[in-house]
């Protein structure tokens, strides 16, 4: 029987149980598509690091001896559609049966099961073999349940996996060093530099523009750092271990103006682009810690691991859980537009200039920047979801819908209503003073709160509350911040809902 197996963007394991048999009568494709370049406008480094990893995988698989056929984006054969594409090859190759690994997108899984649908031949979809997770294990996991704390899914995790776990106790006898991961950076530690390619991609930039493909951000073409093969994927690992790792945990949360990746480990978009697994990545940095315990302490090597085996697969399933209803929800009512300096980084806020500037020319930021400087911003100035999501969803190297859409339109904006966070996470200009370097420069004043000088994180703070006041007044976590509110005399409020109004209704000119 000729089979047809389709490889996704985002499906480039070449560890996955498809390739170790090998088949005369199969037949792999993979395809650059305007369908995928053209949905929402992408970072160019996105698609330039999604298209040379594709090739890549592509050169990798060919040379184990499977069958591929591969359509660029400048291929005149290549009719730029998943549809198109299936049924020419299809035709093409005289298939007999069409076979796909589940999507980790809402939009493609549904693409996928119409296209099926229409085809007179047979066709069967595999699972990614990525996660930890199955699609629905979260769902079954807080069935009956009101809260979807990603703490007890996290242990949850490491008990099932045996991860970080002595017996049935917790490695360091603490399933959480949160509260270790949050030392404000002062150059105290010196930061490696990251791990870089130097790779030339003036070819695909070239291939990008000649097919007039919209795009936003900044690439240095000659020097492209991005891993985009599973050999560099594990050089990143394996530097992240040996550099970053002792010192991860410790400034987690930190920022700073000088230090763009502080310690970091830059692996996402290796892991989402399924050039390493999830698996492979704990395991690698929990032999490392194993085998260096006198300079790596627990709460650096558990941070870690917490993002992985906690917060990335929890988002998986809470994605899986609430689509598609979730892409729509916007339970704050935000409405504003996203100011034009999102797409240029021109502002006076010194936070938002380096976050944003950073976004534009590395297609990174680390979380803290992306939830606590940008998120808190959009969310402070009540700019429609919508707009944050392709934001988002386009800027990052990392950003696929899955992992983008629960973190944007949940963690970081609210607009789920409290599904994966029990309170909106806005704060004033303190918090971006206490855990960064950013306001001692600013052309704007931390401590104050209206005025010419005032950071505009504080009037909004308080603008926030007062507006959203009534939304939560039955929130406990929130009932702190709402009485301080409270104690603010009017006049005062007056003056700062003013000062935030005029932020809202002017952000291009802050």
């Amino acid at each position: 029987m000729k089979k047809l197996r389709l490889i996704l963007g985002d499906q480039l394991d070449s560890q996955h149980s498809w390739f170790q048999e090998y088949d005369d009568n199969t037949i792999y494709v993979m395809a650059e598509m305007r369908q995928e370049t053209d949905y929402v406008k992408h970072h160019i480094q996105k698609v330039v690091a999604f298209f040379l990893s594709m090739r890549n995988f592509y050169t990798t698989i060919k040379n184990l001896g499977h069958q591929t056929v591969y359509f660029q984006i400048t291929d005149s054969t290549n009719p730029q559609d998943l549809e198109k594409i299936i049924a020419l090859c299809i035709e093409k190759y005289k298939i007999e049966k069409f076979e796909y690994q589940f999507p980790d997108e809402y939009r493609l899984d549904e693409q996928l099961k119409t296209i099926c649908s229409k085809l007179k031949i047979d066709s069967e979809a595999f699972d990614s073999e990525h996660f930890y997770t199955t699609r629905h294990e979260l769902s079954d996991f807080f069935e009956g349940k009101k809260l979807l704390l990603m703490e007890n899914f996290y242990r949850n995790m490491r008990k099932k996996h045996h991860v970080l776990m002595d017996g049935s106790t917790p490695v360091g006898n603490q399933w959480n060093f949160d509260a270790n991961n949050r030392k404000k950076y002062k150059g105290e530690v010196p930061v490696p530099s990251e791990k870089n390619f130097q790779t030339n991609v003036s070819e695909i930039v070239a291939q990008i523009k000649k097919t007039n493909i919209v795009t936003f951000g900044n690439i240095d073409v000659q020097h492209f750092s991005w891993p985009t093969s599973r050999e560099q994927s594990l050089a990143v690992l394996d530097y992240f271990c040996k550099h970053l790792l002792k010192h991860f945990g410790d400034y987690e949360d930190a920022m700073h103006t000088d230090e763009k990746f502080l310690f970091h480990s830059r692996l996402s978009f290796a892991m989402n682009s399924k050039m390493l697994s999830p698996k492979e990545v704990i395991e690698t940095v929990i032999a490392f810690y194993h085998a260096h315990e006198t300079e790596i302490s627990i709460p650096q090597v558990e941070g870690f691991v917490r993002q992985i085996l906690g917060w990335r697969e929890y988002i998986r399933g809470i994605y899986w859980k609430e689509m598609p209803n979730y892409a729509q929800l916007n339970i704050l009512k935000n409405t504003n537009k996203l100011p034009d300096f999102f797409w240029t980084g021109n502002t006076k806020m010194n936070c938002m200039s380096h976050a944003l500037n950073q976004s534009l020319d590395e297609a990174y930021a680390h979380h803290i920047q992306r939830l606590m400087i940008i998120g808190n911003f959009t969310l402070l100035t009540q700019i429609h979801p919508d707009e944050v999501d392709a934001w988002y969803l386009g800027v990052y190297i990392d950003a696929i819908e899955w992992v983008e859409m629960p973190n944007t339109r949940g963690m970081s904006q609210y607009a789920d209503g409290g599904i994966i966070a029990t309170k909106p996470y806005v704060s004033s200009g303190s918090y971006i003073n206490k855990m960064s370097n950013n306001c001692a420069k600013c052309h704007y004043n931390v401590k104050e709160k209206f005025g010419d000088k005032a950071c505009p994180f504080n009037s909004l703070y308080w603008n926030f509350l007062d507006e959203k006041k009534e939304y939560f007044k039955g929130n406990q976590r929130m009932a702190m911040m709402l009485n301080l509110l409270n104690k603010i005399n009017p006049e005062e409020l007056y003056k700062i809902k003013t000062k935030a109004n005029a932020i809202i209704e002017n952000m291009d000119s802050y």
